[in-house]
């Protein structure tokens, strides 16, 4: 008996010292929300007020002082996040995630961000404001590095933290670029089905823009009108299993005075980025003499993309211009070190690149580079021609400049000011939305845009041989689209298509009208805008073109051959109006018809490899409305079947039980238990959230959410056969800045403000997100200090 209570005070002895530790470790791993730090460099005091959620609220004397204590603060929440965003522009993943990441890597080493990147430092003015700013948050962030605790991340990884410096914020900057971009997953796909299958193929797939879609209108009025009171004042195969964020597209309007109750202008924003955790936005309120903005950032970049102050407020969606081309290279007989250009022969440079490979040894690989770009067959799984194929992105062709409009936007005072920095952006494209509080909205489409010709069609694989394929001429800034204070009094964007561009259509990857279609239809009879009314508008799960996709393929149906169940359920989709709620079941039947309906119409021609490879573009959500209108095309014919020719009717009536059958399969025979809230679900993806065992610990959720694709709360997901429909992206925050009451402005995150997972504030606003509902973005000090959660006071070195 004596020895088994000695066992057993042996065994609570070391359950209680592992108990301690652990209790330790989470306490020394926890970010400081108070007490007091001291910072090398920093001239002044400054003081951090932590509110409710975990933002900071910083308070400086000197600018460069407020954006130290930024970078601390950012980095001691999102330091792992800024590690994986620096590393993926570098070829460095696979020193994380081991050999899986190789094809990653070396595909981002061959686009040339990083020497793209290298350039630039070399080139910027060391003395310029933004790179003196930009120092500064790097101070904070390599003072944390140097000083603050590890966080759990790298222990798990065994990696060593290292200084973060000015290239690293230009590489994180150059993923984002990238991530914007559709041409890598689709002009190859296009290209193979012109050559397999033949230019008829083409027709019905939605490729180019849509004269009868919902267009944005273009608005340039004069200087004098359009100043106003302004004077007083790429790669689904690469990027699978990707560790962090793409960037996928956005919802954004600015209303302007003569539509809102309080006759101030009000701006809506939810950009929509991949969901994961921790979310994409880090938001922090920085305060200094002559500057305040409350902004969300990237993590490891020091201006907001996203911001607002008492005078002006910016958001953004993507443009979804093609700045991505496409060419073959001629080489040379018996002489594969040459190609061929309209000038002659051109040696190709060999460029040799290192990869780390956790457990493994390093691994060195060459890659061939043109005039046009990196040569992709053999790096890029997408590349099946035998032909070399190169690469031109004009992000690594220009100068960047991307970081000076980022500080130049942060730092405006009025809209002259904002419209000045602009032009800076040359990539990514960018729908830059704006609004002040003397009454200017504004939408302007940024990116360095080229014109190529007529003759040349960008959505295919051109020829680099001959010159007659390469760009013309830049255009300037002023002929980009734009609407300043349209006479119709907002201004939005949804990723759809400008109705113009010096006259025509602008090539791009353009997502389709139905959510534009909506926030037009929504904004136009209403004239008393609110915050709240604008709030609800950004809930909206409406799709007035899914309704009508379900009223064009019962046409279609047999109905002599349904089951009673089945007449039924087509009943009820029949008077659908397209909302896709929780416990709806309309939307499962709809996504699951679409999809079988989708299957049987292209992958036949198709075959398996490219009709996924379709499904992971913008142009296969483009056609399935025009396609579910369409009594004749060359799809509909089943090429399996030679002694038959295979009609819509056939097509639509074969998905429409296929789809029936396997919801009886997963959900029961009761069609009233296929609800929405079942299969439509979000779970936020922490990269180490992967393993099993870790799972619950890393990773938020899941969560049943409504909303779905190509809706105003766009949850996206991909289609595929296993009848489930996780969310991968959607709105990465909801923002809404309301000028009549500008410190009661609210937005949301969709998991927390840390990515720390030891923090409170890891996932502390997910139910809201969920349930639709906002918070405060608090702009007052007085407020702001009586409210505060803690506060973190940074004083300099002794």
């Amino acid at each position: 008996m004596k020895v088994f209570k000695k066992l057993l005070w042996i065994v609570l002895g070391i359950v209680a010292i592992m108990a301690l530790s652990s209790a330790i470790y989470v306490y020394t791993h926890t970010p400081e929300y108070v007490g007091n730090i001291e910072i090398d460099k920093l001239t002044k005091k400054v003081e951090v007020y932590f509110d409710t959620y975990g933002v900071p609220h910083i308070y400086g004397e000197k600018e460069e002082d407020a954006l130290r204590a930024l970078g601390y603060v950012h980095a001691q929440d999102r330091l792992w996040q800024m590690e994986l965003l620096r590393r993926i522009s570098i070829g460095e993943l696979s020193e994380v995630f081991g050999e899986d990441m190789i094809k990653t890597d070396k595909f981002f080493l061959s686009l040339g961000i990083d020497d793209a990147s290298q350039k630039t430092v070399e080139n910027v003015s060391k003395d310029s404001p933004m790179v003196v700013l930009s120092q500064a948050y790097l101070d904070g962030i390599n003072q944390f590095i140097a000083e603050g605790p590890t966080p759990i991340e790298f222990h798990l990884t065994g990696l060593e933290k290292t200084p973060f410096t000015l290239k690293d914020i230009y590489n994180t900057v150059g993923y984002m670029a990238f991530s914007f971009a559709m041409a890598h997953k689709t002009d190859p796909l296009l290209t193979n089905i012109k050559n397999q299958l033949g230019p008829a193929y083409l027709a019905d797939l939605e490729i180019g823009v849509d004269p009868k879609s919902t267009l944005i209108k273009n608005y340039k009025p004069s200087i004098r009108d359009s100043i106003k009171n302004d004077i007083a004042s790429l790669v689904s195969g690469v990027l699978k299993d990707f560790p962090v964020p793409q960037f996928e597209g956005s919802n954004s309007w600015v209303i302007a005075p003569g539509k809102t109750k309080n006759g101030k202008v009000i701006l809506a924003n939810d950009p929509h980025i991949g969901f994961a955790q921790p979310s994409v936005w880090y938001e922090a309120h920085v305060n200094a003499p002559n500057y305040e903005k409350y902004g969300y950032h990237l993590a490891g970049v020091p201006f907001p993309l996203l911001g607002h102050d008492r005078k002006l407020a910016y958001g953004l969606t993507m443009f979804e211009n093609d700045d991505i081309d496409f060419y073959y290279e001629e080489e040379k007989p018996n002489d594969s070190s040459f190609y061929k250009t309209s000038a002659g022969w051109k040696k190709y440079e060999l460029v040799t690149k290192t990869i780390k490979v956790k457990g493994e040894d390093d691994l060195s690989f060459t890659f061939k580079k043109t005039h046009h770009g990196p040569i992709l067959n053999g790096i890029a799984d997408q590349v099946m021609d035998q032909r070399p194929i190169a690469m031109s992105w004009i992000y690594t062709k220009l100068e960047n400049k991307v970081m000076d409009a980022l500080y130049g936007m942060s730092h405006a005072q009025n809209l002259s000011e904002f419209k000045k920095a602009l032009p800076y952006i040359h990539a990514p494209g960018l729908n830059i939305m704006y609004g002040d509080a003397v009454g200017n909205v504004g939408w302007f489409a940024t990116a360095k845009l080229y014109q190529m010709p007529d003759s040349t069609d960008t959505k295919f694989i051109l020829e680099g041989n001959t010159g007659k394929d390469e760009p013309i001429r830049y255009l300037d800034f002023s002929e980009n689209p734009m609407a300043i204070n349209p006479s119709w009094n907002y201004v939005y964007s949804a990723n759809n298509p400008p109705d113009s561009i010096n006259g025509k259509f602008y090539p791009g990857y353009y997502l389709p009208e139905n959510r534009a279609k909506r926030i037009v239809a929504l904004l136009e009879p209403k004239n008393d805008w609110d915050r709240e009314a604008v709030q609800q508008m950004l809930l909206d799960a409406t799709s007035g073109v899914n309704a009508k996709v379900v009223t064009n393929l019962a046409k279609s149906m047999e109905v002599k051959e349904m089951t009673e169940a089945q007449i039924s359920v087509l009943d009820k989709m029949n008077i659908w109006d397209g909302n896709n709620q929780l416990q709806q079941i309309e939307p499962t039947v709809y996504h699951r018809w679409i999809y079988f309906l989708l299957k049987n119409t292209f992958e036949d021609e198709l075959g398996t490899q490219m009709f996924q490879q379709m499904l992971d573009t913008h142009f296969h959500k483009r056609l399935i409305a025009p396609m579910a209108s369409k009594d004749d095309s060359v799809w509909w014919d089943d090429v399996n079947t030679p002694d038959s020719v295979e009609t819509k009717n056939v097509m639509v009536n074969l998905s429409f039980r296929q789809a029936f059958q396997s919801l009886e399969e997963d959900l029961g025979r009761d069609p009233n238990k296929w609800t929405w809230n079942k299969v439509h679900t979000l779970e936020h993806g922490h990269p180490i959230g992967q393993i099993k065992a870790l799972r619950s610990f890393f990773n938020v959720g899941p969560f049943s959410v409504s909303g779905t694709r190509e809706v105003i709360n766009n949850m996206y997901f991909k289609y595929d056969d296993t009848g489930l429909y996780p969310a991968t992206s959607g709105p990465s925050t909801r923002r809404v800045i309301d000028f009549s009451d500008i410190e009661n402005s609210v937005s949301i995150l969709p998991t927390g403000q840390s990515g720390n997972p030891f923090s409170e504030h890891y996932e502390d606003q997910a139910e809201m997100y969920n349930q639709g509902k906002f918070r405060k973005m608090m702009m007052n000090k007085e407020e702001i200090i009586k409210t505060q959660k803690s506060m973190l006071v940074f004083e300099p070195k002794k």
